[in-house]
């Protein structure tokens, strides 16, 4: 295993996006379970794409321009979705065990869709992970599965820290209200943000 395929996939995975933008919203929110919560689901949602990558599915989306831009779409709508849902989201963050949490199927659900509708993560396995496989090589789809399960592995780890800083700094956003508003306006502003960058790309 290179050290530039580890090196590369920690800037993907570091670099905030969808599904930090998600994880760190659960943690602000809900607290740190719900904030592991949503990173499992934001790495589960990375298995359709390795799947997709290794079964050669690569090559019908770089083929046809209609299916890629199908899901590039898809993942604009589920964006402005998520913009128009938090910044509808009016309630006060509040600390009470006692309240029935969001369903974990509900977080990890929403996880998966995030990274699922997501156009660059697609590339990303598509155009990177093969780089790495020589394709006559007798084991590449073994090294394919062990390369992706590394991401997944990172992922997983990163979004983790991400969700455990936001739940860590919860009760003192949750001591100042309009902090809490202002926190939900830049989380739309940047699903905002994100859906427009999504829907420009090539």
């Amino acid at each position: 295993m290179s050290i530039a395929f580890l090196l590369t996939s920690l800037v993907v995975v570091v670099t905030p996006g969808t599904g930090v933008l998600y994880t760190l919203s659960a943690g602000l929110s809900r607290g740190w379970r719900a904030s592991i919560v949503a990173a499992i689901g934001c790495t589960l949602g990375i298995i359709p794409q390795m799947v997709a990558a290794i079964t050669g599915l690569a090559a019908i989306l770089n083929a046809s321009a209609i299916a890629f831009q199908t899901l590039k779409y898809a993942g604009v709508a589920y964006l402005l979705y998520m913009a128009w849902k938090t910044f509808r989201d009016k309630s006060m963050l509040e600390v009470d065990v006692e309240k029935a949490p969001r369903a974990d199927w509900r977080v990890i659900g929403s996880g998966i869709l995030i990274n699922l509708l997501n156009p660059k993560l697609t590339i990303f396995f598509f155009a990177f992970l093969p780089q790495f496989v020589d394709p006559k090589e007798p084991n590449a789809i073994p090294l394919m599965l062990e390369l992706s399960f590394v991401f997944m592995v990172m992922t997983l780890v990163v979004f983790v820290l991400y969700g455990i800083f936001a739940a860590a700094i919860r009760t003192r956003v949750i001591a100042r209200p309009r902090v809490v508003i202002w926190i939900r306006r830049a989380f739309a502003a940047s699903f905002v943000a994100l859906a427009g960058k999504l829907a420009l790309s090539d």
